[in-house]
């Protein structure tokens, strides 16, 4: 029995580890085109931005836009001020500031 659980999870983690080696064994020695490399900057906003967003937007089951959410108002200035300073550490200072602030306001 344990020998099959730890076969497993040596087998997941093989499936894990090889997509993710793949990419970088073969392209670490090519130089990539400038298009693709402006390209995959986009990569983990676009991610990010699908994680966050619904969850910012909407709530309850089945999922429905609510405008009266606190997590919406407190993202929109934290988003101009991330915009305007590209700066990560003070975008995270600037909305978890502003979530307590605000739910301080309007518990």
């Amino acid at each position: 029995m344990k020998g099959g659980i730890i076969s497993i999870i040596i087998g997941m983690g093989i499936v894990t580890y090889i997509p993710r080696w793949l990419p970088l064994f073969f392209l670490s020695r090519r130089r990539l085109p400038p298009w693709l490399v402006l390209w995959l900057d986009f990569i983990p906003a676009a991610i990010l931005s699908a994680l966050i967003l619904p969850a910012i937007l909407t709530a309850g089951t089945p999922r429905q836009f609510e405008w009266n959410r606190l997590d919406l108002w407190v993202a929109i200035p934290t988003l101009i001020f991330a915009l305007r300073t590209r700066s990560l550490a003070g975008t995270v200072i600037i909305g978890m500031g502003l979530y307590w602030l605000i739910s301080r306001l309007y518990p």
